[in-house]
């Protein structure tokens, strides 16, 4: 009885590997890569991954910007252009009047546009997924 199982178990397997796939995930990773101030700014720049079917012709977040305090320092708008589907892009953003030492925090508060074919601003805002490798904290 026990030989005649294996061979239906070895047999099942390969159909199992199949469907344990992982899904494909379409996400926007925007990740803050760095940080410097430069006379009086702070510049930011962002590394930005494209993951969805489509390429973005235009991208634009509502972002705010916090102080180390916890207070805001402004409600601003970053525009990462166009971001072709599959690709990685670097953007960087001069925030002027304002030390990177007093940047504590940046939220992506909304998607103010995303142009595409498929795509709709609810559709990006979705899919994206902040990251930061600063000790500036990055918020959705």
């Amino acid at each position: 009885m026990r030989r005649s199982i294996f061979p239906i178990l070895a047999a099942l397997l390969p159909l199992n590997g199949h469907a344990q796939e992982a899904p494909t995930t379409e996400q926007i990773q925007i990740e803050l890569n760095a940080a410097a101030t430069d006379q009086q700014s702070c510049n930011l720049t962002f590394v930005v991954q494209n993951e969805l079917p489509d390429p973005i012709e235009d991208l634009v977040l509502e972002t705010v910007l916090f102080t180390t305090d916890g207070q805001v320092d402004r409600l601003t708008l970053f525009s990462f252009g166009a971001l072709p589907a599959g690709r990685q892009r670097v953007r960087q953003f001069a925030v002027d009047g304002l030390a990177c030492d007093k940047l504590g925090r940046v939220l992506f508060n909304g998607t103010e546009q995303c142009v595409g074919e498929t795509l709709t601003p609810a559709a990006c805002e979705g899919a994206l997924k902040a990251s930061t490798r600063t000790n500036i904290e990055v918020l959705q």
